[in-house]
């Protein structure tokens, strides 16, 4: 029995935080056990009244005393994880717990260091969106490549599994948006068995509340660069 982690940062997310864990539980997986681990950052709406709520949805509670971002929710929720393995999950439904499966298939069949869910390997059904995004995307995931020398096809997607001895927290220097691309960083130069999975995706606009910018890709290669050669 493995023991999958999923961290779940949320902030301002009243509208779809039950929602998401409802659909987390439905989950059941054969050799597979999951800790749900709630991360508050600082919301100002009714989330964490709804969580509080609903205790049965979630292991743990984490609540930030200040928003901080998601980089500082990871942390904590690593802080916190006693898991073999760390799930990232979104509380926006942007992606759907429907897709564990296909990303717990690499740990089941060739026990997998870190699994990535792709938006650009075939998915059953993908929103149309920021044409400027994905290029963006692309180029992150092309530098990533060349440093690391992986093939990978959508690193800043939200569905990122490692391995969590690879990653420890007290490693981590970021805290920004380029935290992930730290953390995928760190766990391919550490581990040694990468897949990709395809995963479908139903992306927010701004107007519905989408926060990353195009001026992330800098901190992101800054990120990728530092821990590839001097972490």
């Amino acid at each position: 029995m493995k023991r999958i982690s999923i961290l779940v940062p949320a902030y301002n997310e009243e509208k779809t935080i039950l929602e998401l864990l409802k659909a987390v539980r439905a989950e059941k997986h054969d050799g597979f056990s999951f800790e749900v681990i709630v991360i508050d950052d600082g919301s100002r709406d009714r989330t964490v009244e709804l969580l509080k709520e609903n205790p049965a949805l979630y292991d743990k509670l984490v609540q930030m005393p200040k928003n901080g971002g998601k980089g500082a929710a990871v942390r904590a929720g690593l802080e916190n994880a006693t898991g073999e393995y760390i799930l990232f999950q979104d509380a926006d439904l942007e992606y759907s717990p429907k897709d564990y499966g296909k990303l717990l298939l690499p740990l089941r069949e060739f026990d997998a260091d870190v699994v990535i869910g792709s938006r650009f390997l075939a998915p059953p059904f993908l929103r149309v969106a920021y044409f400027w995004h994905k290029l963006g995307n692309l180029f992150i995931t092309f530098m990533f490549n060349i440093m690391n020398n992986t093939t990978y096809t959508d690193i800043y997607t939200c569905y990122l599994m490692f391995r969590r001895s690879l990653v420890p927290p007290a490693d981590l220097r970021t805290n920004g948006w380029e935290q992930q691309a730290e953390i995928l960083t760190m766990a391919v130069k550490r581990g040694q068995v990468f897949y990709e999975v395809p995963i479908s995706y139903h992306g927010r606009s701004y107007e519905e509340g989408k926060k990353i910018r195009a001026y992330h890709v800098l901190s992101v290669i800054k990120a990728i660069f530092l821990t590839k050669f001097y972490a």
